[in-house]
């Protein structure tokens, strides 16, 4: 794979694009916004989604998404979960018919209570072999600054998940592979609700036992989700599951615990929207996950609650309180 199209310029996708470049790849970048793809063009810099990144000069792009498109054997798609469908319908006819489409997008669509890949599948009308998803504890600032860490690669072809593999192995970055997409998706999906309910009870001045109890519940709850819809168990303690959980409750970078923080110090949906400027999937992932989980009878008490306070103005605390007052049972 030499040729790589990247669909987003945010900072995952901007971080995914220097690897690609790192591993001896051709990439261009599409960018929403004409300002970002040439800035990114002339100064080699992200300045609003990474400031202080110089790409390397394997890297362009163009605010021309059929230019970024054509011809590349590998699309990668970077924009925000719920705006997947709308974009890909427009982006679909440029793809090669043979090019590997690979997700790094973390959530769950609403309304549908679909799965990216799944949506990739029904609206590039690919098969399922197509689709490759990356995740892991993969926080984008500290990729760009290569520091170590690992992902995964995950597709139903072994094959096509190895080549993707190959295209972004760098001294700072190492993919492994596996064959469990369910898995893959959902352990980022629903990391980004649990990282929400753990930023509240941070700023709530909660402490190491609350939020170990977050996260280890929380992983819980996405494994008995995940079982529930046909993923490996074993998927759920690795990186694409509490590798990426991990990372993201407790690191300050990552998006959905920075919202939580701005939820659990009183402040509306509103005012922690305006100050992180940055999209939190797991605001809206919570609703679909919600709705998913009901439909396949499994119990999510952490993303019931994460959904009332984000969405029914329930405060923080009382959804605490609400947790801990549940029946007791068998772990």
């Amino acid at each position: 794979m030499s040729q790589v199209a990247v669909l987003g310029a945010g900072s995952w996708g901007t971080a995914f694009a220097k690897v690609l470049a790192d591993a001896g790849r051709e990439v261009v970048i599409w960018a929403r916004r004409e300002r970002i793809a040439e800035q990114i063009r002339t100064t080699r810099s992200n300045e609003e989604y990474l400031p202080g990144l110089v790409l390397p000069d394997g890297v362009t792009a163009t605010p021309d998404a059929r230019a970024a498109i054509s011809g590349a054997d590998l699309v990668v798609l970077a924009v925000p979960s719920q705006t997947l469908r709308g974009n890909l319908a427009e982006w679909a006819p440029f793809i090669d018919g043979d090019a590997t489409l690979v997700s790094l997008m973390k959530g769950i669509e609403l309304g549908t209570t679909m799965r990216m890949s799944q949506v990739i599948v029904q609206i590039a009308g690919v098969p399922l072999d197509r689709v490759a998803v990356v995740s892991g504890p993969n926080l984008a600032p500290e990729i760009a600054a290569e520091q170590p860490t690992a992902t995964v690669v995950a597709c139903t072809d072994m094959d096509r998940a190895t080549q993707v593999q190959h295209s972004i192995f760098t001294s700072y970055l190492r993919p492994y592979t596996n064959d469990d997409v369910i898995g893959c998706e959902l352990g980022g999906a629903v990391k980004n609700v649990i990282a929400l309910a753990y930023g509240m009870a941070s700023a709530m001045g909660l402490g190491d036992n609350t939020r170990a109890t977050l996260i280890t519940r929380g992983l819980a709850e996405t494994a008995r989700l995940g079982v529930a819809l046909g993923a490996d168990p074993l998927t759920f303690a690795g990186l694409a599951g509490l590798g990426d959980l991990v990372a993201s409750c407790s690191s300050p970078l990552a998006r959905n615990r920075t919202f939580g923080e701005h939820l659990g110090r009183g402040e509306t949906l509103e005012q922690a929207q305006s100050a992180t400027r940055q999209t939190a999937e797991g605001v809206k992932s919570c609703l679909a996950i919600r709705d998913l989980a009901r439909a396949h009878g499994v119990e999510m008490p952490i993303t019931e609650q994460v959904e009332r306070v984000c969405h029914e103005g329930v405060d923080p605390r009382t959804a605490m309180a609400l947790l801990m007052n549940r029946k007791p049972r068998p772990e």
